[in-house]
């Protein structure tokens, strides 16, 4: 077979992480057989799966989570006592002796459990951060000394191993499409690390649990472990939700909480405009009451995992999109999940978002028409709606003019520089810079996926400092020329070659290289 130089550069950079550098040989097997190179990852068995040691499962980690958790209001309340304890003393006579203090107060109790604090926040940049960290000289003044960092708390540590597993998947796969279409569906069905302690310690879990299992499996298969995954369930606060005539909802004269099944039908399935009403919306609601996780106590099951509570399901048939559900319990909303999962509304969303996701902002018509007969024909197949996409004609043909992600940018680097992360940190650093948090972003619409949202001149401007950290740190490692070969070939623009050659130190050019079309777009 004849070598295609500019289909390797498609194979590469549109449906993977672009090419490893080292004596990978990514560019020369995909020149060969491009469309063969993307498809060969979608045939490996379990290929998608993250099986690591030390991963633990969703309940095992709520275990974990429910214990720190209680220890730190065992710290609390007992702060609490001894203030209390201390505001209860008689005062003392001037001339009494003082007398040691032997309970901490709030405050200072209060900072000892600072770092053992459920994190909401992103991780602390660390050492092994500078790759990442705005360039030195954009700082205008000195910054005051940092504090003496505190310990990692069992969440940070989890949230860093997770991170660290995707990673490294990431950067060492052949092409990096089975990753791609994780990292695709991770987005669309999004949780935030963001929420709490809970949403921070599964957000890797999730992905492993509800995500990956299904990537080349089907859409409805996907949809139910995702509805039902404890993540998302107290990201989206189902965990609240009760029916208003269920005997939970009468006794705590409490009610419905529509986020998920309005996300379900607006983001998950349907989309906007998908043909369902506020009526749909709160009977789906009212269907999922119930649909929630185990708590501390273990009281409705093993802590952590997936139950169904029947006191606080809404009884009773309920009407959705113009279908009545008279199942008992779980099997009512699982009923209607498999009904929406197969709705033409749902395929036409699916691969509208899809084909904008790894072809263009504005895909061609006949490719989303092409994936959405896909879709319905084979009942939601995702291994069969990959397939179609590589086959497909407009995948290949369309210019690359989609700028890379923060993450795909990241990864791409790491995989170019032969740089299998051993600490998360650089790259958690990076993306927290770039406005791409892992696993946490702003909404339930996820991260957005157009150019426009990745091509501000800020975003850029920090592309840049991070490209000129990388040079200055390893430009004496490798030969920028020798660099482009492997990226791109005779695939590169005479204004990239050109430009790279001209540069007056292998640093800038390696900087040059790593901000070029060839680099940047996919």
């Amino acid at each position: 077979m004849a070598r295609d130089s500019q289909a390797a550069l498609i194979a590469l950079n549109r449906f993977g992480f672009g090419a490893r550098g080292g004596a990978a040989g990514d560019f020369i097997n995909a020149a060969s057989d491009p469309r063969g190179f993307v498809l060969a990852e979608l045939v490996r068995p379990n290929g998608a799966l993250l099986e690591v040691p030390g991963l633990l499962s969703t309940p095992e980690l709520g275990k974990q989570v429910f214990d720190y958790q209680a220890e730190i209001k065992q710290a609390r309340d007992a702060a609490k006592a001894a203030q209390q304890g201390a505001s209860e003393t008689p005062p003392q006579s001037p001339d009494a002796k003082p007398q040691p203090r032997r309970n901490l107060s709030l405050s200072t109790a209060a900072k000892e459990i600072a770092g053992k604090d459920p994190a909401m926040q992103p991780q602390a940049a660390d050492g092994a951060n500078a790759a990442m960290a705005p360039s030195a000289t954009m700082q205008q003044t000195a910054a005051p000394p940092k504090p003496p960092a505190q310990p990692l708390n069992i969440i940070q540590k989890t949230f860093r191993a997770e991170a660290l597993a995707r990673l490294q998947r990431g950067v060492v796969a052949d092409c990096g499409f089975v990753e791609r279409l994780v990292v695709f569906w991770s987005n669309h069905f999004c949780i935030s690390a963001n929420k709490g302690a809970l949403a921070r310690m599964w957000a890797g879990s999730f992905e492993r649990e509800a995500i990956r299992p299904h990537v080349l499996g089907r859409f409805g298969d996907m949809l139910k472990a995702v509805e039902q995954h404890p993540a998302m369930l107290f990201f989206l606060d189902n965990q609240q939700s009760l029916g208003p005539e269920s005997r939970a909802g009468i006794n705590r004269n409490r009610g419905l909480n529509e986020n998920l099944a309005r996300e379900i039908m607006e983001l998950h399935t349907l989309g906007v405009g998908g043909g369902y009403t506020q009526d749909d919306v709160t009977s789906l609601a009212r269907i999922i009451t119930g649909w929630t996780f185990a708590g501390r106590k273990g009281q409705l099951g093993v802590p952590g995992s997936f139950v169904f509570n029947a006191n606080a399901h809404q009884p009773g048939p309920q009407q959705v999109l113009g279908k009545s559900y008279a199942q008992p319990g779980l099997a009512q909303g699982e009923a209607v999940l498999s009904d929406i999962a197969r709705h033409p509304s749902t395929a036409k969303f699916i691969a509208t978002k899809f084909a904008r996701h790894f072809v263009a902002d504005d895909p061609p018509p006949a490719l989303v028409a092409k994936l959405q007969d896909t879709f319905t024909k084979t009942d939601g197949d995702l291994r069969a709606l990959a397939t179609a996409l590589v086959q497909s004609n407009e995948a290949w043909q369309a210019p690359l003019t989609k700028m890379r992600s923060p993450y795909e940018f990241l990864l791409a680097s790491g995989r170019l520089l032969a740089r299998n992360p051993e600490d998360p940190g650089r790259y958690l650093n990076g993306l927290n810079l770039l406005g791409q948090p892992l696993w946490s972003p702003a909404g339930p619409n996820g991260f957005p996926d157009t150019s426009a949202a990745w091509a501000a001149p800020e975003g850029i401007k920090l592309r840049l400092d991070i490209s000129a950290q990388l040079a200055s740190q390893l430009a004496d490692k490798f030969d920028p020329r020798d660099l482009l070969e492997l990226v791109a070939a005779d695939a590169a623009s005479p204004e990239t070659r050109r430009t790279i050659e001209r540069a007056e130190s292998r640093q800038q050019a390696l900087a040059l290289l790593l901000m070029s079309p060839e680099f940047q777009r996919r």
